[in-house]
């Protein structure tokens, strides 16, 4: 848990000698709260300094591989998982790009590993003149390629399976800095 706030109150047992030390903490910290609750904690205290904005696409792959060790996949399988729910389909002229895969288990294994290509299962599936069964697949969009708007969606939908997880994750408020300075980023790379 990490929260930005102030330091109420100090007071001492002195039965045990510990300190109880009493913080009030900006914005809502309730999800952050479950699973350490009464657990043995390491503690530390700092003056605030306002944390540079981590670059969306930065702060994307270091939830990813967060989540990807949480969940025991590797990090192409979770941002494979990440694209087909929340990713962007790819187009020419308007029109979508399908692609036919072996439908069987080496097929979905290398689709849900591959780095250099994306796509996204339909529940179509076509048998071959030698009887082998083919799922059509559609092409989804390399991130790298998002505007604000469509990394926006991503990293949303990514922190939303995170916090299911119990993974912490950037507050509401410090999301919309950081999309807000992508968006700033992204206006002064276009011509």
């Amino acid at each position: 848990m990490e929260a930005a706030g102030i330091l109420k109150t100090v007071s001492r047992d002195w039965q045990s000698g510990k300190f109880l030390l009493t913080f009030e903490v900006e914005g809502d910290i309730t999800w952050q709260l479950e699973g350490i609750r009464e657990q043995r904690l390491s503690i530390a205290a700092r003056r605030f300094r306002r944390k540079r904005s981590l670059d969306a696409n930065a702060y994307y792959w270091q939830l990813l591989s967060r989540l990807a060790e949480s969940a025991g996949i590797s990090k192409n399988r979770a941002h494979n998982l990440m694209l087909r729910r929340y990713g962007q389909t790819e187009t020419v002229d308007g029109q979508m790009i399908y692609v036919v895969v072996p439908d069987d288990d080496s097929g979905e294994e290398k689709a849900l590993e591959a780095e250099t290509y994306h796509i996204k299962p339909t529940s179509e599936v076509k048998q071959a003149r030698d009887g082998a069964a083919f799922r059509t697949y559609i092409m989804l969009r390399g991130s790298s390629t998002y505007d604000t708007r469509e990394m926006s969606e991503l990293i949303n939908g990514l922190v939303s399976e995170c916090r299911e997880m119990g993974i912490e994750t950037m507050t509401p408020d410090q999301l919309a800095e950081m999309m807000a300075l992508y968006e700033q980023h992204r206006k002064k790379e276009r011509p």
